[in-house]
């Protein structure tokens, strides 16, 4: 491995740490909500004619869903992490 490979790792790194840091803040229930609101939006727009709208609209639905999942993940990582961290400071 030479070193820009290790610098692109370390790079990475460092901007997924700031993009999980972020996202870890917003609750896992809000990607739902914003899904079921996609979902809704989507029959909404298909029930009054504008079917375009209405498609792309509810193609947002498997991307939030997606998001909530990696959330979800990100800070149950976090939380085993973390409880390993405290087993290890107490022996």
């Amino acid at each position: 491995m030479n070193t820009l490979d290790v610098s692109q790792q370390k790079q990475e790194g460092k901007v997924t740490k700031r993009i999980e840091d972020q996202t870890a803040k917003v609750p896992s229930l809000t990607y739902m909500g914003l899904a079921v609101g996609s979902m809704i939006a989507s029959a909404v727009c298909m029930a009054t004619g504008r079917r375009q709208l209405a498609q792309f609209i509810g193609q947002w639905v498997p991307s939030l869903l997606i998001i909530g999942v990696y959330n979800k993940l990100v800070k149950a990582e976090n939380e085993l992490l973390e409880g390993q961290a405290r087993v290890q400071r107490t022996i």
